[in-house]
């Protein structure tokens, strides 16, 4: 592997070569010949950026769908848009409000961590901003759970809030594939 600095001739005769319009590759080896060197098209291509050479911009792609003989139209507004078409929309580039998802049938007691009682509602509020206070509901909880019934409805999936029964979970470690 040659090392990153390449003598003033080197980049001189790379930046002769490429406004010639002669290919990565073969320009690796007319520099490789004139100069006894070993530079592979990687690093000439590598060398050219750090340049700012730029080469050409590459024609689009023909189309997929083959045209009939005699079939000749102008080329359709999709056809013309197509380099845009990794572009996201201009209303997905403005920022989004965030949701806050509290539970509207429940006025929260907003009980701090260190008054709350096992029986209490853990469901929390605040916090969102930098210095506020983390409080929680602390309405007294559904049996078996941490929260109160509105919101365990909102922390656990639709129909298991009944379903569930609190116990011990068992973990177990699979391999992944």
């Amino acid at each position: 592997m040659e090392p990153g600095h390449w003598p003033s001739e080197h980049s001189d005769a790379l930046r002769d070569y490429f406004l010639k319009g002669v290919s990565y590759a073969e320009i690796g080896r007319e520099i490789n010949a004139r100069f006894g060197t070993a530079y592979t098209r990687n690093a000439v291509v590598g060398r050219a950026k750090r340049l700012g050479l730029i080469p050409p911009a590459r024609m689009a792609s023909p189309s997929i769908v083959p045209s009939l003989p005699g079939d000749v139209c102008p080329p359709s507004p999709c056809r013309l848009a197509l380099p845009y078409l990794n572009v996201p929309p201009q209303s997905a580039m403005k920022p989004v409000a965030g949701v806050k998802l509290r539970c509207v049938g429940v006025r929260p007691r907003l009980i701090p961590l260190d008054q709350l009682d096992r029986e209490d509602c853990r469901y929390p509020y605040g916090g969102d901003k930098d210095g506020e206070e983390i409080t929680f509901c602390g309405h007294p909880c559904q049996p078996g759970s941490s929260y109160c019934t509105p919101h365990a409805g909102l922390t656990r999936r639709s129909g298991a809030a009944s379903a569930r029964v609190a116990g011990p979970v068992v973990l177990r470690l699979v391999s992944a594939a």
